[in-house]
């Protein structure tokens, strides 16, 4: 079992796949770690040596901002918003989509389970 940035990666998937179940890492960066420290695309976890478990931890260290780091810094990103009461930020404190959809109708994501509004037969 590899556990790297505090996440057990699946051992039967490929490495391109298993080191997307990390948060900040997707096909792209996934890709492009595996090419640097040159791992065959087809090699699986459980395939991969200690030494390569290791490369791959200290390349993710060096490099990228994954897992907690990440989900800290768009919190506060977020928080930075809230606290100018910029658009974006109000509309992150209200609840209601940031990037402009419409909320006359579907929006449900972001506002929820439809509450019915009493008295409104027609």
């Amino acid at each position: 079992m590899a556990r790297i940035a505090g996440v057990n990666l699946p051992t039967n998937k490929r490495v391109v796949i298993a080191l997307q179940y990390i948060h900040g890492i997707g096909q792209a960066k996934a890709k492009e770690i595996t090419e640097k420290l040159s791992i065959a695309p087809e090699r699986r976890v459980q395939d991969l040596t200690d030494q390569e478990v290791l490369h791959i931890r200290e390349a993710i260290d060096a490099d990228y901002t994954v897992e907690g780091d990440l989900r800290r810094e768009t919190a506060m990103n977020i928080k930075r918003l809230m606290d100018l009461a910029c658009y974006r930020g109000l509309r992150h404190r209200k609840g209601l989509p940031v990037r402009g959809q419409r909320t006359h109708t579907n929006a449900r994501t972001r506002k929820g389970k439809a509450k019915p509004i009493a008295g409104k037969k027609k």
